[in-house]
């Protein structure tokens, strides 16, 4: 929903919310989740902590916002990589830029995640697991469908069942990505660089032919 057509104090209740949320992100980051009061993030808000109790109940449900939060702009942002127009290797291409930009422009929220989710509650990471996974499954079926579309055309070789190939993808950008988060080597600026290493390999084409081929009888143990 556009906020414009939004009445003004539910204008104002979404900005609110996000400042309280934007507040608890730097003092968790800062000091770790388990180190941080409901009565800090208020003032670092600047609300009282009797606003800050309206809009979350605990100190586990203001984490739960914003991880769920951070998941749903995930989602958006690679569902729309993925169902953009073009063909299915243009469509990938949007979806390794995607995934990368979101992590970049995220990163504190990442880390956190990262970070705190061993030490999480059962009970928050009962629930933010489960919604997790299910956003991450649902973007697995959409890159699935397009390796299945390439498949159809023509366009792809059926070397594996679509769901796998999106999973290996999906898996070698999640690679680079936590390599970047830890600040041991940057992520490819061309979405080319990792699609070429999915698509080509790394053998030369004779080689690798001869080194996949079938074994024959006498080389059989």
């Amino acid at each position: 929903m556009n906020e414009r057509k939004l009445p003004r104090r539910e204008r104002e209740k979404i900005r609110q919310r996000q400042d309280m949320l934007a507040a608890a992100l730097a003092l968790f980051s800062e000091k770790g989740y388990h180190n941080v009061s409901m009565q800090e993030i208020a003032e670092k808000a600047e609300f009282a902590v009797g606003t800050l109790y309206k809009f979350f109940k605990s100190k586990e449900d203001l984490y739960k916002a914003l991880i769920s939060e951070q998941a749903d702009r995930f989602h958006a942002a690679l569902s729309e990589a993925l169902t953009a127009e073009g063909g299915p290797v243009e469509r990938l291409r949007g979806y390794v830029r995607a995934k990368g930009k979101i992590y970049m422009d995220n990163a504190a929220c990442i880390r956190l995640y990262f970070a705190e989710h061993r030490g999480a509650s059962f009970n928050i990471k009962a629930g933010l697991d489960s919604e997790i996974r299910e956003r991450c499954e649902l973007a697995l079926r959409r890159l699935e469908a397009v390796f299945a579309e390439g498949m159809a055309s023509g366009l792809f070789r059926k070397t594996a069942e679509p769901y796998h190939l999106a999973l290996a993808l999906d898996s070698l950008c999640n690679a680079f990505l936590f390599h970047w988060l830890e600040e041991r080597h940057s992520y490819p600026e061309s979405p080319d660089i990792i699609l070429n290493i999915f698509f080509h390999g790394l053998m030369e084409s004779d080689r690798g032919e001869n080194f996949f081929a079938p074994a024959t009888e006498s080389e059989t143990p």
